[in-house]
């Protein structure tokens, strides 16, 4: 097992690795968001290997896959011993049609407590450690209602901490002002750097932040090429996706082309460069990365041990300002 660094998420009580696994891409066919075909014992295999390694919790939603991601999420857990299991992070406020599936989700935390008891029933478990509001929602429960009830479940012990995911400051004070707001899940890469002011919020409050998308969706993690995009299957999301056709790739590559030098300096691959580079952000507990298999795994587990230099830092900053990569600050 690997000695991979921890941060306190906040005021919580936990300390999380600095790297957790993401389970997005292993939600399977069948809604908007699909990663493409998936099999669900590499899945498995590679949630496992992520725990043997380490790390020591897991990110997933009820969205992803319609309750997928968590069904195998829960298979995965089920046989280990109790004092093995990862903290298990998931979410709500994203309801699905069951009618159509491809359509995108109603915004709504009206059911909060009724998503908590199916969300426990998929993983096979009785508290989650970390419930989040997936989205802002926009129908539905007003926030001083949603987030008086995330409030109210801690206290009742039904989640050990509450968060949110995608909010702005001001949602974020509005939230505090009710109950404190244990963390914010937002997106933070190399081509996503706009959070930057809530990641400092969060530093003020005693919030935790568990940011997600280091890689971008796998963009940013040195595997990538014209050619492999194009041959990525219709029923993967990235085949349309802005940020990977067009003029948007071109420049994204040429980032990742730049990032290689930083990468080979610390002998590590691109993917674990790139995610290192979130958590050299101060206020940042943890990054969430996504697996689809457990050499995908091995290739970004060292981004927990490499420390980014300031060269390093300048480096990456003078090509996104070269390149126009992305938005926000352009260093941390």
């Amino acid at each position: 097992m690997a000695d991979i660094p921890t941060r306190p998420l906040g005021r919580s009580g936990m300390d999380l690795t600095v790297v957790g696994f993401g389970a997005w891409a292993i939600s399977g066919l069948g809604w908007e968001h699909a990663w493409g075909p998936q099999d669900d014992e590499e899945s498995i295999a590679a949630i496992r290997y992520a725990v043997e390694q380490g790390v020591n919790w897991i990110d997933t939603a009820p969205i992803y896959g319609h309750g997928h991601s968590e069904e195998v999420v829960g298979r995965a857990l089920a046989a280990l011993p109790a004092g093995d299991r990862p903290y298990v992070l998931t979410k709500c406020a994203l309801i699905w049609d069951d009618e159509d599936h491809m359509r995108p989700p109603a915004r709504d935390a009206s059911r909060i407590r009724w998503e908590l008891e199916n969300s426990l029933a998929r993983l096979q478990l009785e508290r989650v450690d970390l419930l989040q509001i997936h989205w802002p929602p926009l129908q539905g429960a007003p926030l001083e209602e949603f987030w008086q009830t995330m409030v109210d479940l801690r206290a009742e012990g039904k989640v050990r901490a509450v968060g949110v995911s995608n909010f702005d400051t001001q949602l974020l004070s509005e939230a505090e002002a009710i109950g404190h707001v244990d963390s914010l899940q937002p997106p933070l890469s190399l081509l996503r750097r706009d959070a930057a002011t809530e990641i400092s919020w969060c530093v003020r409050n005693g919030t935790g932040v568990v940011i997600y998308s280091p890689m971008e969706s796998g963009l940013l993690s040195g595997t990538f090429s014209a050619e492999r995009v194009a041959a990525l299957p219709p029923t993967d999301w990235r085949a349309t996706a802005r940020e990977f056709t067009g003029e948007a790739l071109r420049r994204n590559l040429a980032l990742v082309d730049a990032l290689r030098p930083v990468a080979a300096r610390h002998g590590v691959s691109v993917a674990a460069a790139a995610v290192a580079w979130t958590l050299a952000w101060p206020g940042v507990t943890g990054a969430i990365v996504g697996a689809r298999r457990p050499d995908q795994v091995a290739g970004w587990l060292p981004a927990a041990s490499v420390e980014l230099t300031g060269d390093d830092l300048d480096a990456i900053a003078a090509t996104i300002r070269s390149l126009g990569a992305g938005s926000g600050p352009e260093r941390p």
